[in-house]
């Protein structure tokens, strides 16, 4: 019986079954494509991802806007640390108060938009150095998202490194290097620091009542005008200490809070929404800092007390050694009162007294005009801290920002303010005019300077991630 079971018909029929099992199979499985398989893109990271990396990259581009960064250095970081991240296409767009951001997911997911308020604007040259280093440690790998995050938290809740009563000393202090500077004495340096220190003070006060910021500039102007005619009335200036240049240095403070740099560079970029509205900014301080000086002038009239305008910067040897150390030491006083890290003074004094001290030279010795010396003066200023920013990790607006104060058109627009007070309408809005001129020029200088040196090779590392993509056009491109 078991013979007849394997004989030759039952072998034929089990190898009939195994074909048709086998022929069963391949009809039932999938066939070869008819059209290649496309190749595929960057996989879209998933939501949780894209918001962990838009919001990191929008705290960062809040602090660097809130520093007086222009807008197109935010928005080349915040897309830096974005593609740092892993986000394949993302569109910034900031104006003068927001930041919106949008990662873009292809075809197979909806794109995600975030958008963050600056309401604050705040100078804190350390708060601002530390966010540098954290992008540039991500950057280079060695942090990561999530412990970048946590680092600025860390750096944007952490007090400022000083006292308050050291910044209130550095304002006060640039005031009389000012002073020092366009050639006043010692006791009228002595006096621009006491009375920007109270101007400083009395400020603070203003800001914690939540006074708006047009009404404070009135109120410094003020002060400084109307301490200066109630010191000269009392005799507190010897013959000769040109007493108008305490107001001078006090209006140079008040002014080196006004982000015309960053005006000037987001007009010449492309940002012209940002730049009107700081255009729209620096016009109603300067307007709140007018109306306080002239109110002060014109007081100092009623009771008999003139504060007349002082004359041009010596040209001799002496005094050029003296205006040059003096720019060195107000620079470094004013990255003092931004809060800038103790190892940037030394850098940001450089770039003062070297940019003051190609502004004496052009005008004196080439007999050049102010703007084209203060100009030119600008650029060496920007040169300057585009190579810091190439050969250290400082970051430019700590020495750009200082190293240009001593330029800032106090005198300059004393004189103009003077003149609307005394002079007429006509003479003091040309002075005033030439006041701009100065500050246009400045800002232009410094923004040619870091274009010459910025390093157009450096592109950012990013994280490689795997594909998820069909669309065969965005596959080219990747």
């Amino acid at each position: 019986m078991a013979g007849h079971l394997d004989g030759p018909a039952d072998r034929l029929t089990r190898r009939l079954r195994g074909a048709l099992r086998r022929d069963a199979r391949r009809l039932l499985a999938a066939g070869p494509p008819t059209l290649p398989m496309l190749v595929v893109g960057p996989e879209v990271p998933d939501d949780s991802r894209v918001q962990e990396v838009l919001d990191l990259a929008m705290r960062i581009g809040e602090v660097l806007l809130s520093s007086g960064e222009s807008v197109d250095e935010v928005t080349a970081t915040m897309l830096s640390v974005a593609r740092t991240g892993g986000l394949p296409a993302v569109d910034v767009d900031i104006t003068f108060t927001s930041i919106t951001m949008c990662c873009h997911r292809g075809r197979v997911a909806p794109p995600v938009t975030s958008m963050r308020l600056v309401r604050y604007r705040a100078l804190d040259l350390t708060r601002l150095a530390a966010v540098r280093e954290i992008v540039t440690n991500l950057e280079s790998g060695e942090l990561d998202v999530r412990r970048a995050a946590a680092a600025l938290s860390t750096a944007t809740q952490a007090a400022h490194p000083y006292p308050r009563w050291v910044a209130t000393a550095g304002w006060a202090l640039l005031a009389a290097a000012i002073a020092v500077l366009l050639g006043g004495a010692p006791i009228t340096g002595l006096i621009a620091f006491v009375v920007t220190g109270l101007i400083d003070r009395a400020g603070r006060l203003l800001n914690r009542w939540q006074l708006p910021t047009f009404f404070q500039q009135v109120v410094g102007g003020l002060l400084a005008s109307l301490c200066t005619v109630g010191l000269l009335a009392a005799g507190a200036f010897p013959p000769g200490a040109r007493p108008s240049l305490v107001v001078a240095a006090s209006i140079t403070v008040l002014l080196s809070g006004l982000s015309v740099v960053s005006t000037v560079q987001d007009a010449i970029t492309g940002y012209y929404v940002t730049a009107a509205g700081r255009v729209a900014e620096i016009g109603l301080l300067s307007a709140g800092l007018l109306t306080g000086v002239v109110i002060g002038l014109k007081v100092g009239f009623q009771v008999g007390v003139v504060l007349e305008v002082s004359g041009d910067v010596s040209a001799s040897a002496g005094q050029f050694g003296i205006s040059v150390a003096a720019g060195a030491v107000g620079a470094a006083a004013y990255a003092l009162a931004g809060y800038a890290p103790l190892r940037t003074l030394p850098l940001a004094g450089a770039a003062g007294a070297a940019g003051w001290g190609v502004y004496i030279l052009l005008t004196h010795v080439a007999a050049a005009g102010p703007i084209a010396a203060t100009g030119v003066a600008a650029i060496v200023v920007g040169v300057f801290s585009g190579l810091l920013k190439r050969t250290t990790r400082v970051p430019t607006l700590v020495v750009t920002l200082a190293g240009i104060t001593p330029l800032l058109p106090g005198l300059t627009a004393y004189r103009g303010f003077y003149q609307l007070a005394v002079q007429g309408v006509a003479e003091g809005l040309v002075t005033v005019t030439l006041a701009l001129a100065i500050g246009l020029a400045l800002a232009a200088g410094v923004a040619l300077g870091e274009f010459i040196t910025r390093d157009r090779h450096r592109q950012p590392r990013p994280t490689p991630v795997p594909a998820l993509t069909n669309d065969p056009q965005d596959a080219e491109r990747q």
